[in-house]
């Protein structure tokens, strides 16, 4: 026992060794794997908080300088070392620094509808306001100490990351993310080409437009039932009489239409009918009044040459009388002048 006990501690020896020659090698990068990192809410470069999609709504509380930025960005690496320095100074300014990498959270970044990087925001109990100016850490400070956000005109209300217009700009821009990841890992990791990775999206994205509409379909036809086939030959059969019913009274109502017509025409011939006897009648009359008269006037010349006769009649007496008379007298002068 005592020799197996001799013979094992070289080995324990060297294992010793081997722990502690790895604790040393791995000891520093793991301490500061975490510093280089982080996490969601852990403070980074002493002050600086990580924000993320499952941890920004701690910016609608209190007062907050969050900065958009992108590891590969020139501009947001220039301005990092005096974003360090201004967030080391916020505790003086009562003021929480933030940041958030656009690589890592796109929905959070579609949510504040970031365009251009870096991109700065001040926050104050969730009232929003672009930040403008420069990105040094002494215009930082003077921009919180002079209240300079005051003369900003805060973000719209449909623009405010808390809105549900940001929210579904938050999810598109999540889904773009992911496309982008399945993008990378169809030509990386798969070793597919580009190409071939585009044609896999145009075809899900048909076979998905497919799907949704059959899905939208069927729940159009459980909201909406479709009439049965018999149903549909007897509303049309329905609907034939009601037609040829109407065609009917239709034919009736110009029927009694034109007969009525008739019987005005006929009234109307059978006025003028009598009309014209009445005129022939009183024409007649007429005629015959006037044959009366005509009978009376010759009635009354004839009375009158009758008269005229008679008167001449009567002269001629008168004349002879005076003839004789005359005559008379002639006889008496020659006798009375012989």
């Amino acid at each position: 026992m005592a020799a197996g006990a001799r013979g094992a501690r070289p080995g324990a020896a060297v294992t010793a060794l081997l722990a502690a020659w790895l604790a040393l090698a791995l000891g520093p990068a793991a301490a500061s794997r975490p510093s280089e990192v982080g996490s969601p809410g852990e403070q980074r470069g002493h002050c600086v908080q990580v924000l993320s999609a499952a941890n920004w709504s701690l910016v609608l509380q209190g007062q907050w300088m969050v900065q958009f930025y992108a590891p590969w960005c020139p501009a947001c690496q220039q301005i990092e070392a005096a974003w360090e320095n201004f967030a080391k100074e916020s505790e003086h300014l009562e003021i929480t620094v933030g940041k958030v990498d656009v690589t890592q959270e796109p929905g959070l970044s579609g949510r504040f509808f970031v365009t251009t990087l870096p991109t700065i925001y001040h926050a104050m109990d969730g009232v929003f306001r672009r930040y403008r100016g420069s990105r040094t850490s002494e215009d930082l400070q003077g921009y919180i100490l002079e209240r300079k956000w005051e003369a900003v005109e805060p973000v719209a209300g449909w623009k405010s990351p808390s809105s549900i217009m940001m929210h579904g700009m938050a999810g598109l821009f999540h889904f773009s993310g992911w496309i982008r990841q399945i993008h990378s890992y169809f030509t990386g990791t798969l070793g597919i080409h580009v190409w071939g990775s585009y044609a896999i999206f145009i075809l899900s994205t048909l076979l998905i437009g497919l799907i949704l509409g059959l899905i939208l379909v069927l729940i159009a036809d459980c909201l909406c039932p479709s009439k049965p086939r018999y149903r549909e030959e007897a509303s049309v059969e329905l609907i034939e009489k009601e037609n040829a019913e109407l065609t009917a009274v239709e034919e009736v109502e110009e029927a009694e239409e034109f007969s009525a017509n008739e019987l005005e025409e006929a009234a109307e011939e059978k006025k003028d009918i009598s009309d014209g006897e009445d005129g022939a009648k009183s024409s007649e009359e007429a005629n015959s009044s006037e044959e009366g008269t005509e009978e009376e006037d010759s009635a009354v010349d004839e009375g009158s040459g009758t008269e005229e006769t008679e008167d001449i009649c009567e002269q001629h007496p008168t004349d002879s009388e005076t003839q004789s008379s005359v005559r008379q007298r002639k006889s008496q002068v020659a006798d009375n002048g012989l």
